[in-house]
């Protein structure tokens, strides 16, 4: 089945290619793959939350917005390199989480990352990955994802 059958069997509709808030591009393709730069989860052009996950956002909260990341980064991916179609899965998932300091829970915040890009791609979904519990992330945002894909 194709990435877009496959969205459309989700019920998923991409968001359109989120502004670069820097000096940089939402994606580049190079090699047989496309590197997403990080992806803030961005709905409608806002963040629907700011702060730390453990203290002024929910962990399940964050999940949800880790998902909403993984699919801005797939947005920027068939954007870069001609259509979802052209994606053949994913290498690698690298996640970051805002965290308070006694919040531990990175790992499971990323799976919502994870678990999206596991239902739309299937096996060829499966990655390497890191979840990171860091200070503070662009905008305040609570997550950030970015993902390396397979051509396909």
């Amino acid at each position: 089945m194709s990435v877009a059958a496959r969205l459309s069997e989700l019920g998923i509709e991409l968001p359109e290619v989120a502004t670069p808030v820097a000096a940089y591009v939402p994606a580049v393709v190079h090699a047989g793959l496309v590197y997403t730069s990080g992806q803030l989860p961005f709905a409608s052009g806002t963040l629907p939350a700011s702060g730390k996950v453990g203290a002024d956002v929910t962990a399940e909260d964050a999940q949800g917005y880790a998902r909403t990341c993984a699919l801005n980064a797939l947005a920027a991916a068939a954007a870069a390199s001609g259509g979802v179609d052209k994606l053949g899965g994913v290498l690698r998932v690298g996640g970051f989480v805002a965290s308070d300091p006694a919040f531990t829970g990175q790992p499971g915040v990323i799976n919502g990352a994870s678990e999206v890009l596991g239902e739309i791609f299937g096996e060829a979904g499966v990655h390497a990955r890191a979840a990171v519990g860091v200070a503070v992330l662009p905008l305040d945002s609570p997550v950030e994802v970015e993902v390396t894909f397979i051509l396909a």
